[in-house]
């Protein structure tokens, strides 16, 4: 499915392999669909999931509407400028983002902003997906 095909807003769940353990990791997030890429971001701050992408981009990622898995490459955002747009973005489709306590330039400055690449089939399970070629 691309990502012209998604909700422009939702949840899904990424599984990374653990940087440090080598075991998958799994963390449900929001996601918008901006600039025709999926994108996920959070409030500024840390992640452990943006950690272990930067060691393996290569991941998977759920998506509840519809159920499907997706091996991925990620690519953290790191221009600004583009950030900015991404984030204006996230904020219009997810009100909740800019209720947060943080202005525009903490969320540029220091938010996850990951866009997530498809990467092989389409999947049922993640194993299957792994086996495809994660």
């Amino acid at each position: 499915m691309s990502p012209s095909q998604m909700p422009a807003t939702g949840t899904c769940v990424l599984r990374t392999l653990g940087r440090r353990t080598g075991r998958w990791r799994s963390v449900e997030l929001w996601y918008v669909v901006t600039d025709a890429a999926l994108v996920l971001t959070g409030t500024p701050g840390p992640r452990a999931w943006v950690a272990n992408l930067r060691v393996n981009p290569a991941a998977v990622v759920r998506l509840r509407d519809p159920q499907r898995e997706r091996a991925v490459v990620a690519r953290e955002v790191t221009d600004p400028d583009r950030r900015r747009r991404i984030i204006a973005e996230a904020w219009r489709l997810q009100p909740w983002y800019a209720e947060q306590p943080y202005s525009v330039e903490e969320w540029v400055a220091s938010s996850p902003v990951v866009v997530l690449d498809p990467r092989g089939p389409s999947s049922g399970t993640s194993e299957a997906v792994v086996r495809h070629g994660l």
